[in-house]
């Protein structure tokens, strides 16, 4: 006993980020559920982008940290080149003295 019915699959629907933004605009103002119910849309999918737009801003807060803490890191390493440079004149100047 098989079917002999075609299914036809459903083309996924690919949304402009604009359209994301509006639809997350959205839903914060009258809520995930009423949202997606004007938009036409399934709530999980407004969830997945709510998630998704939440860990795009965190990656860019974190690269945002790593970045500030390179340049820190960078400027701490130049002086204490520059203080090394500076002992090791200090020490031939005294090497000098001593013989």
């Amino acid at each position: 006993m098989t079917k002999n019915t075609t299914e036809q699959k459903k083309t996924r629907t690919q949304y402009s980020p604009s359209y994301k933004e509006d639809a997350l605009a959205l839903a914060e103002r009258v809520g995930l559920s009423n949202a997606a119910t004007q938009l036409g849309l399934q709530e999980s999918q407004l969830y997945y982008w709510k998630n998704k737009r939440r860990q795009q801003q965190t990656s860019s807060e974190r690269e945002q940290l790593l970045a500030d803490e390179n340049v820190r890191l960078k400027r701490l390493l130049a002086e204490q080149a520059e203080e090394l440079a500076i002992v090791k004149k200090a020490a031939a100047y005294f090497a000098k003295s001593l013989k």
